[in-house]
């Protein structure tokens, strides 16, 4: 079995009587209906609909974890403390007090099943994978390059501070990864998030890459627009990335490239279908 270190994560806690009540109030996925042995990804919007953040986000004594990018704590605990207003509610920082590794071994339950234990929060990935959450240290043997590559090749984003409040979740396909609910109430950006889901109105769609050293943020052009860019990167790992791009270069299949005349990328298929 393989484990990883995975320094590239934070975590918030979340806790108080209306913990359930405040989570369900502000994020895309249905929180009332999560049942403690389940965890659930999510994402946070403006009120533009634009993603701040995207989280796995998991039950826990005396409320829930959520994990996000760790360069997007200190924003995002400030601005979510902002609504709490006299909810009883309590968001702290705890990045700090738990340990995050990538296992690759399969937990019992099935996808986003979550088993806890004293100082232990074990939560099933995929069918290959765990995250596991520790108080005490444990021995890591590979790089946490190698569970970042999988998660692009699972097709699931991770907005960074570089890539915080450019995309609606579709253009990241988080509603294809799971992370969004269109039957539950309101939340910031809610309309403008269901407005693009009925309306067609998404024009950047999300693709997996392959072929070149990328990073979070990076402009990406394609051949049937030329002296413009027509996307941009949104995680990467080795020589594979997720990129969104304009729909319109995707359905022309045009090349795309990190620059006007540098060498194509290979768009590589997803686990999930549109």
């Amino acid at each position: 079995m393989r484990v990883a270190k995975l320094d590239q994560y934070g975590l918030l806690q979340v806790s108080g009587e209306d913990a359930r009540a405040f989570l369900h109030a502000q994020l895309t996925n249905d929180i009332e209906q999560l049942t403690p042995g389940v965890a659930r990804y999510a994402g946070w919007c403006s009120a533009k609909g634009r993603l701040l953040a995207t989280f796995l986000v998991m039950p826990c004594t005396g409320g829930f974890l959520l994990q996000l990018s760790r360069d997007l704590v200190p924003a995002v605990l400030k601005r979510l403390s902002m609504f709490v207003l006299r909810s009883r509610v309590k968001i702290s920082d705890v990045t700090g007090e738990w340990l995050q590794y990538g296992l690759w071994e399969v937990l019992p339950g099935g996808d986003l099943a979550v088993r806890q234990a004293e100082g232990r929060i074990e939560v099933g990935i995929d069918g290959k994978r765990t995250l596991l959450i520790a108080k005490t240290p444990q021995s890591a043997d590979t790089a946490a390059e190698g569970w970042a590559l999988d998660e692009i090749r699972a097709g699931r984003p991770l907005i960074l501070q570089s890539t915080q409040d450019q995309f609606v979740p579709q253009m990241v396909n988080l509603e294809l990864a799971g992370g969004v609910d269109f039957k539950k109430g309101c939340y910031p950006g809610q309309e403008i998030v269901a407005r693009a889901q009925y309306r067609g109105a998404v024009k950047r769609r999300m693709v997996r890459l392959r072929g070149a050293t990328l990073r979070p943020g990076q402009e990406l052009f394609s051949d049937d627009a030329p002296g413009q860019a027509s996307g941009s990167v949104v995680n990467a790992a080795g020589d594979e990335s997720l990129a969104v791009l304009q729909v319109s270069a995707l359905e022309a299949k045009a090349p795309i490239r990190t620059q006007p005349q540098a060498a194509a990328l290979e768009v590589l298929p997803l686990p999930y279908s549109r």
